[in-house]
């Protein structure tokens, strides 16, 4: 029987969804290892390591963290009950590979082939996982351990907020479109439910992590961890066009990091469209990481 669209949403906001991952860095030419590390809690966790072009030596490395139900590849459109847009994490990794930068790309839990830890957080819990992510790549030999970047895009971004505090040195940050999820919840509600409907989802969505002695989304504020980044150099884009989140909370975000730059206003028609900003900027990308990794 199918759900009523109502609690699928819900549903989805608790468990989250596994995308089968469609491709691998070998599709743009980039040789990779299969990797397995655990995070800090013991969830089995699975990537992969993109070595730097000539690296031959230590060198610095880039961690990316991706968004809700995607995966290390990114997003394939047309797996979700709502309209949304590819978005391919390939080309960035092949720019970071040409400058020269070690990438780990890896399954956040409850996601792609990495192991589950229930419910899915939004951010909070899932800041274990690069947690692990951070722990695996020190143990590298081909690895700086004191040079080690994010990218988080979505609750990517939420996650490497909660997590940075407890894994420094963690030099710099760039994170797309992270959110408050009480706001993104509403707003995601709303939009696809209708202003009367969508209104209610984000209680029932508390009562489902109440009952679990989960993090409820209503409370989350990726602010306060950033806060607490004072030797992390951290830089934001918004898309201006996104119907979910909210450039006043990223702004806010912004104003609490001690060491940021400008906030990046990406012009976008709508959600997705905003986290092309890895790929129709991928100098800038590149450029950020080469200055402060």
């Amino acid at each position: 029987m199918k759900l009523p669209r109502s609690v699928e949403l819900v549903k989805l906001m608790v468990i989250g969804q596994r995308q089968p991952i469609t491709r691998n860095p070998a599709d743009v030419g980039l040789a990779h290892e299969d990797v397995s590390f655990h995070a800090s809690d013991g969830v089995p966790l699975e990537g992969w390591f993109i070595p730097g072009r000539t690296r031959k030596t230590r060198g610095p490395a880039v961690v990316v963290v991706h968004g809700w139900l995607w995966n290390r590849a990114g997003n394939v459109a047309g797996q979700v009950p709502w309209t949304d847009r590819d978005v391919d994490f390939l080309p960035m990794m092949r720019a970071l590979h040409d400058a020269g930068l070690h990438v780990l790309s890896f399954d956040l839990s409850n996601h792609g082939q990495s192991g589950r830890r229930f419910p899915m957080t939004f951010g909070a819990w899932e800041g274990r996982d690069l947690l692990g992510a951070m722990s695996y790549l020190r143990t590298r030999t081909d690895v700086d351990p004191v040079r080690i970047g994010v990218l988080g895009t979505s609750m990517g971004g939420n996650t490497a907020l909660e997590a940075a505090p407890y894994c420094q040195p963690l030099p710099a940050m760039l994170l797309i479109q992270p959110n408050r999820a009480g706001t993104y919840i509403s707003r995601f509600g709303k939009d696809q439910l209708g202003r009367t409907l969508g209104s209610a989802v984000v209680r029932p969505t508390d009562w489902s992590y109440a009952a679990l002695r989960a993090p409820l989304p209503s409370k989350a504020d990726p602010s306060i961890a950033a806060r607490l980044l004072t030797t992390t150099m951290c830089s934001y884009v918004q898309g201006t066009g996104d119907p979910w989140g909210t450039m006043s909370d990223v702004e806010a975000m912004v104003a609490a990091t001690p060491r940021v730059q400008p906030l990046i206003r990406y012009p976008s028609t709508g959600r997705y469209e905003g986290y092309h900003y890895i790929n129709d900027h991928l100098d800038d990308v590149v450029s950020f990481f080469i200055e402060y990794v």
